[in-house]
């Protein structure tokens, strides 16, 4: 299917395009390049134009660029601009303004790419949906998801990322949602910003891209919320637009209970005066904060809610978000195994607080080790981005409600020091400066029985530990009946 064609792009952008061609695709990396797609020439650690010859080679329908680049012929299917990244963003509205799909924007210090998930699921049975890729949620994604959206979408959900101040106001007012959804405000980013007051109002900046009569979700429970809801009701009263929230705190979507049950989230809230009650395919309270925000966003697009109760209720997180895995350790005895939880993709005081609360909920089985005693082990590593009190801020990870029922942590990182140092020694375990320092102790460090929760900012590598605790794993045996 026809995504752009020449004519249509140039118009879009004020480009001129040097033949004639239609893509199906836009790309940025020639890693992933479809063929049929256009190629954006975008510069980030290396300039895109050096690849726009492969990416011709591989297929590509047209590349966007600034400059006819050395090795391409100058009769080549280029669509020319002043700036590549301009004309993506021009690309980018103009995908938004041809389309007549309700769209809702995401945005949260925590918890925004699986609320992004969760809605692409819930929607996706009631309509073509368009969503974000991975995490692309910056200043070259949003418009790139935007570029991306087919004409005959009839949802698209737009994740809204940010790390300094005057981010997200620009790109919400690209995506133009009719629903815009804070799903919290915490500590990251923080060395960018005063305090998380601060925060708070970049995160609400996504409301100046509403539509008119659209609607602003807000976290009624964090402690942020009033700054929140103080530029909700202020772009609201520009749009005559209305507000809701969800949480515990929140007379609109208001949760009562949570309950973790093995691998499973349920939860019991109230809407409209009405009980609502639904689960989501993993452990951990975040997950049932996210997923009724999600829920509230559903139902302000006019989606059917109890439809998307059941399609939540099979969403499961990705890999490094809270996927868990049983890991066989033995190829015969397959009762000895670990459980391993994977939250290696990132980190920050919120986050790793409630993956603490998952692990602490998970149940161990005792007498199928060599130690005997199955354990709750974290392996955490460096937040990062956190400002002055960072060090603080890791050390104040010892004190946290859950780690009573931890009963090892081992510590990765120069920051994450601070907290080996905290803990109380009986649950101090090793403190290694990398995680590829601490990957071939791993097999001594842990052992059937064992549930092992693995989290820590991305650049301190935390797959690296979860891909080695992965390799201890065996096949399970198959059955004399099963084919070979």
């Amino acid at each position: 299917m026809t995504l752009w064609t020449s004519a249509e792009a140039a118009q879009a952008t004020g480009g001129s395009a040097t033949t004639a061609w239609e893509c199906s695709g836009i790309s940025i990396d020639t890693r992933t390049l479809q063929p049929g797609d256009l190629f954006v020439a975008l510069k980030a650690a290396r300039d895109g134009h050096d690849f726009v010859a492969q990416a011709l080679e591989q297929g590509a329908a047209a590349a966007l660029v600034s400059r006819v680049p050395e090795g391409v012929a100058e009769d080549a299917p280029l669509l020319l601009v002043e700036d590549v990244l301009r004309g993506l963003e021009a690309l980018g509205r103009a995908g938004r303004a041809r389309t007549e799909a309700r769209v809702v924007a995401v945005t949260g210090s925590v918890g925004k790419t699986s609320t992004k998930e969760m809605l692409r699921a819930m929607l996706t049975a009631q309509g073509k949906t368009h969503a974000s890729v991975a995490s692309y949620n910056n200043h070259w994604g949003v418009p790139l998801t935007l570029a991306r959206m087919p004409k005959d979408s009839d949802f698209a959900v737009i994740e809204i990322g940010m790390n300094h101040p005057g981010e997200i106001s620009p790109l919400a007012q690209m995506a133009r949602p009719h629903v815009a959804l804070v799903t919290t405000v915490a500590a990251v980013h923080l060395e960018a910003f005063d305090d998380v007051s601060g925060i708070a109002r970049e995160k609400a900046a996504i409301f100046d891209g509403l539509e008119p009569a659209g609607v602003a979700i807000v976290n009624a429970d964090v402690d942020t919320a009033e700054v929140l809801m103080a530029q909700a009701v202020a772009r609201s009263k520009n749009i005559e637009g209305r507000i809701c929230s969800f949480g515990e705190r929140s007379t609109d979507w208001q949760l009562e209970e949570i309950t973790l049950q093995g691998n499973v989230t349920v939860a019991r809230a109230v809407h409209a005066d009405a009980p609502l009650l639904f689960k989501v395919q993993s452990a951990g309270r975040h997950f049932a904060m996210n997923a009724l925000g999600a829920l509230a966003a559903v139902e302000a697009l006019g989606a059917d809610l109890a439809l998307a109760v059941a399609d939540l209720g099979r969403w499961s997180p990705f890999k490094g978000r809270g996927t868990r895995e049983t890991v066989v350790l033995d190829p015969v005895e397959t009762e000895r195994s670990l459980e391993l939880i994977d939250e290696a993709y990132n980190a920050n005081p919120t986050s790793l607080g409630a993956a603490f609360e998952v692990l602490a909920a998970a149940e161990v089985h005792h007498n199928v080790g060599r130690i005997g005693q199955g354990r709750r082990i974290a392996i955490v590593g460096d937040m990062k981005e956190l400002g002055p009190q960072e060090a603080q801020m890791h050390a104040d990870l010892a004190a946290h409600s859950a780690m009573a029922d931890i009963d090892v942590v081992h510590c990765i990182g120069p920051l994450m020091q601070h907290l080996h140092a905290a803990l109380p020694e009986s649950k101090r375990g090793e403190w290694r400066a990398t995680s590829a320092e601490l990957v071939p102790e791993i097999r001594r460090l842990v052992d059937a029985g064992d549930v092992i929760m693995a989290k820590g900012s991305l650049s301190m590598a935390l797959a690296k530990v979860v891909d080695a605790i992965r390799k201890l794993g065996h096949p399970a045996p198959q059955s004399k009946n099963e084919d070979a």
